[in-house]
């Protein structure tokens, strides 16, 4: 099944039309014809099965035939990443987080951080792109970036975490979730978080956690945590 996404088509309409860049794919890509089934999603859970009706490359027209419903998860994900300095790097982990099955992501400016201007917009295309590719009818919700201290004074709901390589006492993230949660985890830039930001974490009650015995990178700490939490909740 190839699945199509679009944010505007919903149960209360009978009939939708793709923009011209999409009815192009569709029409001239794709070679669908009148009659032809499309299989779409609004990222908010529902599956549309549609029928073509014109297939027009400047105005691919579709009737909406059935609705089905994904179930949503009962755990929510949330994971707070420092942007690594090389782009491609962090659209990996949003590329893999969404296909593991992530709820919610925001890029946290860090004091070490080496990247400190982001912007969203081929972001959110590489999470639509990898939620179609997954076949999910959930879109995660990508935020703007923030910095760190303002992400932790934020009131954030369920099991707060932070992952960090200094020193300390900290448990392993495997044996420290609880499944059927509301989870936050913040993972920080190459340079780790400083003891500063370590400290207000704590200050506002994040258990500080470990994803095992070798160092990661940024990027590959995020998968490896994201897999762990959705490995938990199965």
């Amino acid at each position: 099944m190839q699945l199509f996404y679009n944010p505007d088509i919903n149960s209360s309409i009978k009939e939708f039309s793709f923009d011209k860049e999409e009815s192009k794919h569709i029409v001239k890509v794709l070679r669908k014809k009148e009659g032809g089934i499309l299989h779409v999603t609004n990222g908010l859970g529902n599956l549309f099965h549609t029928e073509i009706i014109l297939a027009s490359d400047k105005k691919c027209t579709v009737k909406i035939n059935q609705i089905d419903s994904q179930k949503e998860t009962d755990f929510y994900l949330h994971l707070a990443v420092a942007p690594t300095k090389m782009n491609d790097r962090f659209e990996w982990f949003l590329e893999k987080a969404t296909e593991i099955g992530i709820h919610e992501i925001t890029p946290i400016i860090c004091e070490h951080s080496e990247r400190k201007i982001i912007k969203t917009e081929r972001f959110d295309k590489i999470i639509q792109s990898a939620m179609k590719q997954s076949l999910q009818y959930y879109l995660p919700k990508l935020n703007e970036p923030i910095s760190f201290k303002d992400f932790i004074n934020q009131k954030h709901q369920g099991d707060l975490f932070i992952a960090h390589c200094e020193e300390t006492e900290k448990k392993l993230l495997k044996e420290s979730i609880q499944p059927k949660q509301k989870y936050t985890l913040l993972i920080g830039p190459e340079g780790d978080f400083s003891v500063k930001e370590i400290e207000l974490a704590l200050q506002n009650n994040y258990i500080p956690v470990s994803l095992g015995n070798t160092r990661l990178r940024t990027e590959t700490a995020a998968v490896v945590a994201c897999h762990s939490f959705v490995f938990a909740n199965e």
